[in-house]
């Protein structure tokens, strides 16, 4: 009986603690869009739809340029390298609705350093990838919210649907809108996208887009911000705006990203505390580091106490 006991305790305790491990690691702050109830692609998003997306000012021989980017914590910014190149005179804006007017939930910070991916390649925008910090910690509201990022091993296979959200160009040779604006694109295999570009296309890239069709995708003034799939109840990023051939709304060519996964091991080394969190996403679901670990440890300390239980008592 004593024995029985012991393990029933010892079950009970690991199992809350586990459970108190795993109830916070899966309420980080990261992929969680309150107010994005209903979306429709290819119009004007809501305020707080997309908490993460941030809108880069950035001087370019004395002009305005314009590039997006994504929080991914309090501290740091995901974009793409070819915005950045050659510059450090950057604003960058969260909870950004409007370019003009008032944005009643906005913040702003400058970038205090930034670290471009060391093999990027200029001309064919492979390692399009940057990371900017913050010259001081955002504060998380629920208009400014960092997205998860997808990790190591994701598989985001052809058809799988993708969001786009940005203040680029609306198209070819068109205006800037004033508000943010989100579009819903297929992934398109690397295999179709290499065949379209004519082998520009790496591992390192994922491709959207609606080949044949067109009309809709990312255009100037939208490199640098996220692409992100939905898993349940989290908005994971898989890509970052890099770069489209000729025209932004050519049908013959969807409209190319940096793919996160492939960069984990990259931005955990430049980011040496506070992280952020990447999620493996699949077709079939996702799972964040520990998680399945933790279930499997509270699965196993629920039931030996219960196994015991019934076999000292029988």
């Amino acid at each position: 009986m004593k024995f029985n006991t012991a393990l029933i305790v010892a079950g009970t305790i690991l199992l809350n603690i586990a459970g108190i491990v795993t109830l916070s690691f899966l309420s980080s702050e990261c992929g969680q869009a309150p107010f994005n109830t209903k979306i429709v692609g290819g119009e004007a998003a809501m305020a707080g739809a997309w908490p993460w997306q941030v809108s880069l000012h950035i001087s370019c021989n004395g002009n305005l340029c314009y590039c997006g980017g994504s929080l991914i914590n309090k501290d740091w910014v995901l974009s793409a390298a070819h915005c950045l190149f050659g510059t450090s005179d950057i604003m960058m804006y969260f909870g950004h609705l409007r370019r003009s007017g008032l944005n009643p939930h906005e913040a702003k910070r400058t970038a205090s350093r930034i670290i471009i991916h060391p093999t990027y390649n200029n001309p064919k925008h492979d390692n399009d990838i940057a990371l900017l910090q913050l010259s001081s910690s955002v504060t998380f509201t629920n208009y400014i919210r960092p997205v998860c990022l997808a990790a190591a091993g994701s598989k985001f296979a052809a058809g799988t649907e993708t969001w786009v959200t940005g203040w680029g160009k609306l198209q070819s040779g068109g205006s800037f809108p004033d508000i943010l604006q989100e579009v819903q694109l297929p992934v398109v295999s690397n295999s179709d996208c290499y065949n379209a570009y004519g082998g520009l296309v790496t591992n390192n890239m994922i491709c959207a887009g609606l080949i044949k069709v067109g009309g809709k995708g990312p255009c100037h003034g939208d490199s640098g911000g996220p692409m992100v799939s939905r898993n349940g109840s989290l908005w994971i990023q898989s890509g970052i705006v890099s770069f489209a051939w000729v025209k932004c709304d050519d049908p013959r060519y969807p409209g190319v990203y940096a793919r996160v996964s492939q960069y984990q091991d990259w931005i955990i080394t430049n980011i040496a505390s506070n992280p952020p969190r990447f999620v493996e996403f699949n077709n079939n679901g996702f799972r964040g580091s520990f998680n399945l670990f933790l279930f499997s440890i509270s699965l196993t300390f629920s039931i030996i106490p219960f196994t015991f239980s019934l076999y000292l008592s029988s």
